[in-house]
């Protein structure tokens, strides 16, 4: 039966209710895009910095996101049991255990250092009640957030704003830089980097909320 992690510290992102509660029907396939869009990025990047492969990542995205399919409906029985951020982090570690203990039973294939002939230990795989992965999940978490809400602010403005946003907060280029490629002043610069960066922010802060 499925666990959940009670997690109420502040920092973390609260589920969105709404989004979840359209994913019980499997037939609502723009709900399933919406999900799949914001998510697979963060469980593909999580399974790479767990040590498995890019087959064995990919491998894990469709494990993870079939696995939410077959069991939303539990996680939305009760909201008390946990944060949709730590039911998905489980979800993710326990197809990544899967992924290492099929290296047990071959052996041959190439193990977490990447040295072929060397079988993982069972000792080795992730406790999906804890461990040292959290702070990685934290990380790739906050930083999916954050490409998902710029992406979504794409579709919504102008193409030059985005690509000076782009070219001075992405990429890091000096303002002056940014103006002289494409011809324009330095405060225009600065200001749509304003305003693009407050955009933003307010999507993330809408992304946190419930729907």
């Amino acid at each position: 039966m499925t666990k959940f992690v009670s997690e109420t510290e502040p920092s973390l992102i609260p589920t969105r209710y709404s989004l979840l509660s359209r994913l019980q029907n499997w037939d609502d396939q723009a709900s399933w895009k919406v999900f799949f869009d914001t998510y697979w990025r963060l469980i593909y990047s999580f399974a790479l910095k767990s040590g498995l492969t890019e087959t064995e990542a990919q491998d894990v995205v469709q494990e993870t996101i079939i696995a939410v399919a077959k069991d939303i409906h539990k996680f939305k029985r009760d909201r008390t049991l946990g944060t949709f951020k730590g039911w998905l982090r489980n979800l993710t570690r326990w197809r990544i255990a899967d992924q290492l203990r099929r290296r047990t039973r071959h052996p041959s294939e190439t193990d977490l250092s990447g040295a072929p002939g060397h079988a993982v230990e069972l000792a080795e795989i992730p406790d999906p009640a804890g461990g040292a992965l959290d702070d990685i999940w934290d990380v790739e978490w906050q930083s999916n957030l954050f490409d998902s809400a710029v992406e979504r602010i794409k579709q919504k403005i102008q193409e030059e704003h985005f690509q000076i946003f782009d070219l001075h907060v992405i990429r890091q280029w000096p303002a002056s830089r940014v103006a002289e490629t494409l011809g324009i002043g330095v405060s225009r610069v600065y200001l749509v980097k304003f305003r693009v960066v407050g955009l933003i922010k307010k999507e993330i802060r809408r992304m946190e909320k419930e729907n």
